[in-house]
């Protein structure tokens, strides 16, 4: 398959009415845009002897992962794997399943403005994050409590993007990126610092809304 853009969203069956709740805009996607939620399913991909299934169908990506929160940056690098292996695509683009679009422009503006500069690597709502104890346990209760966070310049996971070369850079850590369990953190982390030379900062506020 050849796409110029990958959106991938990540899910799981708990909570895949959220998924559901994303279908009507979803669908109005332009056609240089393929998307997927993702879904950890290491089962299902053991009894077809396969790292990952994408659903063209249901529009679903399946991963050889947990399915819960604490392994989201295991199924997003392992995604970003399938992806990199059956899509002939320029750039990957990341948001969560609690994500609404308000700027209905965004996906035939964007993706414009990135085809015609392609020194923008990776981006969005840029964090810079001093060595730290991260408090997001009170948020989500199964994380420890004691969870060490590098410092690290990084795109919160509410949406960034990924040039191919940038990716596949990533892909290489993939080992080092499993251990991790804050997604957007690891991401930015492991990312060479030569795909940071052009960061792209946007508000991503003002393009998506949370549905919860």
């Amino acid at each position: 398959m050849q796409k110029d853009f990958v959106f991938l969203i990540l899910n799981c069956y708990k909570y895949r009415n959220k998924a559901l709740a994303q279908k009507p805009w979803l669908e109005t996607l332009p056609n240089n845009i393929a998307y997927y939620h993702v879904i950890g399913d290491a089962d299902k991909c053991s009894q077809s002897n396969a790292n990952y299934i994408f659903d063209e169908t249901e529009r679903i990506l399946y991963v050889n992962t947990k399915d819960d929160y604490n392994s989201l940056p295991s199924k997003v690098i392992h995604a970003l794997e399938a992806v990199n292996k059956e899509i002939e695509y320029k750039y990957i683009f990341k948001t969560d399943d609690d994500q609404m679009l308000i700027q209905e422009s965004f996906f035939t503006d964007f993706p414009q403005f990135l085809i015609d500069n392609p020194k923008h690597e990776y981006g969005g709502f840029i964090v810079n994050v001093p060595d730290h104890i991260s408090q997001y346990y009170k948020v989500h209760e199964c994380l420890p409590r004691d969870l060490f966070l590098k410092q690290c310049i990084y795109c919160n996971g509410r949406f960034y993007f990924l040039s191919k070369s940038a990716n596949e850079s990533l892909i290489s850590k993939k080992e080092d990126i499993c251990k991790h369990i804050i997604e957007d953190h690891a991401i930015g982390l492991y990312l060479d610092d030569k795909y940071k030379e052009n960061m792209l900062y946007f508000d991503t506020r003002q393009i998506f809304k949370d549905s919860t």
